[in-house]
């Protein structure tokens, strides 16, 4: 039986993950992203720390949403056993 509510929620998250995509576009390409940038980069030459952006964050999480969705809809469930 096909299960619709399982493509409404792949939906959702494909689209979720594309919103936070264009997020971080847009905040790395902002004034906001090039001192936030530019400021990681005089803290890691000072401690040696690694330290990721927000947009990077973004990204990340944005690629992840989408890969979830992905997989919401392409997995098959098992049939089940009914009862009678």
């Amino acid at each position: 039986m096909l299960n619709p509510m399982k493509y409404v929620i792949a939906a959702v998250f494909i689209a979720a993950g594309a919103y936070l995509i264009y997020c971080g576009h847009c905040r790395a390409g902002s004034i906001a992203g090039f001192a936030e940038r530019t400021g990681k980069n005089i803290a890691d030459v000072f401690d040696g720390r690694i330290r990721n952006s927000h947009y990077i964050v973004y990204y990340t999480s944005g690629c992840g949403l989408i890969a979830a969705g992905a997989w919401v809809a392409l997995h098959k469930q098992k049939p089940r056993d009914e009862f009678p």
